[in-house]
């Protein structure tokens, strides 16, 4: 484990984190959820917001998943997504849906945000962003798909979403 260079939850919980808030709106699967916060963790998410329904620690099934990131990234829960957006916007955040809309901003350009305070809503597998969701947000970001279901699993939509926000972050951080 030395080798891998991985962080102990302590020196995780000191790390500098991303400017980046994963909100979570009525995610029918706590296995998507565990792997958000997998995810949330590899990339340093600052935390994830919980809504709704979705399932939260110390659910089995998304401690199943996270393998123990569900330890290490903070998270909250919020009775709905207006609720955790109006707190986010209190706390300087931008809000982004990551949804399929009418004027929704490729992935690829969205991440000119790089360094500024983003929280990102990923909703429901089947329904996705809730409209009403929608329109407290500062805009949508769309990730570019070019088969015939234009349509990812959530666990899989914030891998690549939170994936391309890094790689920009640290691309700008190398240059």
């Amino acid at each position: 484990m030395e080798e891998l260079g991985r962080k102990s939850v302590e020196e995780f919980r000191q790390s500098e984190k991303l400017p980046v808030v994963v909100v979570l709106e009525n995610i029918r699967s706590a296995y998507n959820v565990g792997s958000v916060f997998r995810t949330s963790d590899a990339f340093l998410v600052t935390a994830i917001y919980i809504t709704g329904y979705s399932a939260k620690p110390p659910h089995k099934e998304v401690k199943k998943t996270a393998l123990g990131a569900e330890e290490t990234v903070d998270w909250k829960h919020f009775k709905n997504a207006t609720e955790a957006i109006e707190e986010l916007r209190g706390l300087g955040y931008k809000v982004f849906a990551v949804e399929q809309a009418e004027k929704s901003i490729p992935l690829q350009e969205a991440t000119e945000r790089t360094g500024e305070k983003i929280a990102l809503v990923f909703g429901n597998e089947v329904t996705g962003v809730e409209q009403s969701t929608i329109q407290l947000c500062d805009g949508c970001i769309e990730i570019p798909q070019l088969g015939m279901k234009h349509s990812l699993n959530i666990a899989t939509a914030a891998g690549v979403v939170l994936w391309e926000y890094v790689r920009q972050v640290v691309g700008k951080t190398n240059s």
